[in-house]
């Protein structure tokens, strides 16, 4: 066996429960911990192995005592690397009738009777940690054009590329008007339903982008130094920041580092001009200017190249760069989404992502050290996830694909590609794999799991959770009956940075990308089923921001099988226990497992708690369920509630682990 699977196991992670620095510098001595449950040893020996250099090194850790049925040991490393790798060691004591005693390995995916990968280790990260509101965001996504109409839209001309349509048109998704469609949304249109993210309780703001183009998603910028007078021009996004920020919301904006538009000002500067300065940022193929490298073939979207120094400087390094331009007065927004983040740089043999990355994350650092940089990466992503750079990603392999495949049903709707043909494979995030898989509760964890044991913990923490988002299908399309609120509630109490796709709180649906991408529904709040939604959004986005154990607190998982999980958020000040699941519960949870059981208080959800005379924890409901109960915090031998270095909650999430 090199699993280890049962829920009552040592464990640590990246929270403040179990490393006491939280932000080391390079070189610096940071204590961790381990707990280990009663009966799990005896132990002869509990170590740390760290990999610093490439060359293993073996710390030997102290028990520091008892508390609730667990032992804790505390060991030193030293963060010796920028991202400093280091696991768990368990020694056990030799057999009474003389077999060697067990050797078990502890690493981010889990308990091992084998060796591990270091890229599955606990991670210390000594860059610069991401702004410590970052930890307590609940991300609202805003596609502009159909967000909201001001009465200035009114007034707007419609561009010669659009194909102009009413609010209440559904969405065409067939080319020319997938790009092209166009309502009309502005930025003044944001700002006046700015009280309905107040009263949703989201507290960052995310627009794509924002920039002149010549189609309704703006990833093909004709320029990236003023803002689309369709949306109200440089002043409108203005007034929408400061509107934001007056009501306690952040804004960022959306970035293509990949590429731009065919009519950006660089690309038409260089377009058939061999020799013009701007030649050098973009990869043309043949001696007059006319071909050139493209995003995924479409022509509309030249490629950067980013061995040129000027296209750095004047994207991302000069004091008049792009990146800086829009975080400064009298713009003032709070960070980026980069598009394509995982393509950038990258072409064939060429691989200049990581330096790419660290400029916009050095530039943001010196401009305003608060603001935050997310990539896109929407498949594994983890090689760029390493805290150097990006604070985290929009990605969907660690969370979104796999509740689709837990929670979702196919509903038989069929599916067209640009060109309106029907194609034979139901949608699944672009992937041919006959639809949407059939995952159990249990392969659900397995695949979170999976996808973020090479994150270290901080990373994790600033990764996008979205049920959906403007490139993919809505959640609520093919959800399973009566598992809306499990996946939202997942999304708000996982590790990660919840997101809401404008619209979802209305109960929109949409069968790919750009069907999702339909105009709100203002005015349908009086409406049974839009108001029974916007009723649970609010609640659950609540449950996230009331409790700060679940944006910086550890996670352990406490039970899971094919039909339930469980887990508990863990800090000294506060814990909250949630189950989920799309059937009947009627579960017993060893007393260990969840301490203070016997003090929860109900937070959300129909289910009932109980514990019986031994501690066994008792939990039953009718499903689908998502429930959570507020329990203590946890005890940790020597230390008062509260009292690890560091603890603070914003803190407590710039360490890795």
């Amino acid at each position: 066996m090199t699993h280890l699977t049962h829920s009552l196991e040592p464990h640590h992670d990246g929270s403040p429960l179990y490393v006491s620095n939280l932000a080391p510098v390079l070189g610096e001595t940071v204590r961790v911990r381990v707990r280990v449950p009663e009966g799990y040893g005896p132990l002869a020996a509990v170590r740390t192995r760290s990999n610093p250099d490439h060359e293993p090194a073996w710390t030997d850790a102290a028990r520091i005592g008892s508390a609730d049925g667990w032992e804790w040991w505390e060991a030193d490393v030293v963060a010796a690397n920028p991202r400093h790798g280091y696991r768990w060691l368990f020694v056990h004591e030799d057999g009474a009738d003389g077999s060697k005693g067990a050797v078990h390995w502890l690493n981010q995916s889990g308990l091992h009777t084998l060796e591990t990968l270091d890229a599955e280790d606990f991670a210390l990260v000594a860059s610069p940690p991401p702004p410590e509101w970052m930890y307590d965001a609940v991300l609202y996504q805003v596609f502009p054009d159909r967000f909201a109409r001001s009465a200035a839209a009114d007034a707007h001309p419609t561009p010669e590329w659009a194909m102009a349509a009413d609010w209440d048109t559904p969405v065409d998704p067939v080319m020319p008007a997938r790009s092209q469609q166009f309502y009309g949304g502005d930025l003044d249109g944001v700002t006046s339903k700015l009280d309905h993210l107040v009263e949703l309780g989201v507290n960052l703001l995310y627009l794509t982008p924002v920039f002149p183009a010549a189609s309704n998603h703006r990833y093909d910028a004709s320029s990236f130094l003023s803002v689309d007078p369709l949306l109200g021009g440089d002043e409108a996004y203005i007034r929408l920041v400061e509107a934001a920020h007056a009501r306690g919301i952040r804004v960022i904006g959306d970035l293509t580092s990949n590429h731009s538009g065919d009519r950006h000002e660089w690309f038409q500067a260089a377009l058939g001009h061999p020799g013009a300065p701007e030649e050098e940022f973009y990869y043309f193929t043949d001696e007059g200017n006319t071909e050139y490298v493209t995003w995924l073939g479409t022509a509309t979207l030249p490629k950067f190249n980013w061995a040129s120094e000027e296209l750095r400087e004047r994207f991302i390094t000069g004091p008049d760069s792009v990146v800086a331009k829009w975080l400064k007065p009298p713009f003032n927004t709070d960070g980026w989404r980069i598009d394509v983040a995982n393509m950038t740089g990258r072409l064939g043999d060429v691989d200049l992502n990581a330096e790419v990355r660290q400029l916009l994350r050095n530039t943001m650092i010196e401009v305003n050290p608060e603001t935050v940089l997310l990539g896109e990466s929407t498949n594994d992503a983890a090689s760029d996830l390493q805290g150097d750079g990006w604070h985290g990603a929009m990605t969907y392999p660690s969370f979104t694909r796999p509740l689709w495949a837990w929670l979702c049903e196919p509903n038989g709707e069929p599916y067209l590609n640009a060109q309106g043909e029907e194609l034979t494979e139901p949608w699944f995030f672009g992937q041919p794999v006959g639809g949407i898989p059939k995952y159990t509760a249990a392969e659900f964890v397995g695949a979170v799991t999976r996808f973020t044991a090479s994150i270290p913990w901080r990373v994790r923490l600033g990764n996008m959770q979205p049920l959906d988002t403007h490139d993919t299908a809505r959640f609520a399309t093919n959800a399973g009956p009566g598992t809306i609120p499990l996946a939202v509630g997942l999304s708000m109490t996982m590790p990660g940075l919840p997101v809401v796709f404008a619209g979802d709180e209305y109960g929109l649906v949409g069968i790919d990308g750009e069907a999702s991408r339909t105009p709100m529904p203002w005015g349908t709040e009086g409406e049974p089923d839009v108001a029974a939604r916007l009723a649970l959004y609010r609640e659950l986005v609540r449950l996230r921001r009331d409790h700060p154990v679940l944006a910086t607190g550890g996670m352990r998982w406490v039970h899971v099988d094919d039909e339930v999980i469980a887990f508990v958020r863990e800090s000294e000040a506060e814990s909250v226990l949630v189950v989920a699941s799309r059937g009947d519960i009627d579960l017993e949870i060893a007393a260990l497992a969840v301490p203070g059981a016997a003090e929860a208080s109900e937070l959300f959800g129909e289910a009932t708690l109980a514990t019986a005379d031994d501690g066994t924890v008792l939990i039953t409901a009718d499903g689908p369920v998502f429930a959570a109960w507020a329990l203590p915090g946890v005890q940790v031998p020597g230390t008062g509630a509260g009292a690890t270095a560091g603890a603070g909650a914003g803190a407590g999430a710039a360490a890795e682990g």
